[in-house]
């Protein structure tokens, strides 16, 4: 019998490929919480998870970090300063970067995002019908005053290291984890918030130790997560500076690798609660 009490799951390229959960990591899901608490840890904001929330989860870290919910309490819900965000928002459309502006409860990009998006998604190989629905954009032609956790680029005309220069203190950035996204796309934060950070929080409030913490993800937003978890996992093919931090390996999406490591590890003996 496992002794993990807290599993703490990246959800694209991790739980899911192009925006879609197997249908093994579903019942994996389901399985593993009767053994121990399990939470998504994810990059997306809260508002992209509408249609996965319903697998069950017993919390979630989203934003990267930025926000953390357990047993449906809000334990954290950090964004950009205000007056950072309009100098963030202004230094994009300077730029006419295709880009999301993240909270919470809602999504926002300029007009025109979401068929910009579509394109750069369908340059990578990803269908983008599986994905954009479920992100719930809303499309602003005003969005200085917007309030938001974290910016996701999909199609820069410059570097992201600019971008960042250009806004000035206060953010940093990190390469996007599309196929072929590391030139012209990326996410835009606040330095001082990861996912680990999230996770801490998260485990604390469950009473959980980090060396009864397994962690699994595939980008570089992950690295700090898996350092943080007794047992970090990477998922094959990942970036070599994750893999390097990682205990073990576990198999892609496509080739059910949750379900795969989930039974290994004797998480997926008891049969999967009702949902």
């Amino acid at each position: 019998m496992s002794s993990l009490r807290a599993v703490f799951l990246d959800f694209d390229g991790t739980l899911a490929e192009g925006g879609v959960v197997p249908p093994a990591h579903v019942e994996a899901v389901r399985r593993a919480r009767g053994r121990a608490r399990v939470l998504l840890c994810t990059g997306r904001s809260k508002a992209m998870l509408g249609q996965i929330w319903p697998i069950g989860f017993d919390g979630l870290v989203a934003s990267a970090g930025g926000y953390v919910e357990v047993d449906g309490q809000v334990l954290l819900d950090r964004r950009f300063p205000s007056p950072l965000a309009a100098r963030t928002v202004e230094v994009l459309d300077a730029h006419q970067v295709a880009y999301l502006l993240e909270a919470p409860d809602k999504v926002l990009g300029p007009p025109g995002v979401i068929g910009r998006i579509a394109q750069r998604l369908e340059r990578g190989g990803i269908d983008p019908g599986a994905l954009l629905p479920g992100l719930g954009v809303q499309e602003s032609g005003e969005l200085r005053s917007a309030s938001f956790a974290k910016v996701s680029c999909y199609d820069s005309p410059v570097p992201l290291e600019r971008l960042v220069t250009e806004i000035g203190a206060g953010v940093a950035t990190i390469e996007s984890s599309l196929p072929g996204g590391a030139h012209d796309g990326g996410e835009i934060y606040l330095p001082d918030i990861h996912k680990s950070l999230g996770a801490d929080l998260a485990a604390r409030a469950m009473g959980v130790p980090p060396c009864e913490i397994m962690a699994v993800g595939d980008g570089m937003n992950d690295l700090e997560l898996l350092e943080f978890a007794g047992l970090g996992v990477a998922i094959e093919g990942s970036d070599p500076r994750l893999r390097a931090v990682a205990q073990r390996l576990a198999p892609p999406p496509g080739r059910n690798g949750l379900a795969t490591l989930f039974a290994e590890l004797g998480l997926t003996d008891t049969a999967a609660p009702e949902c």
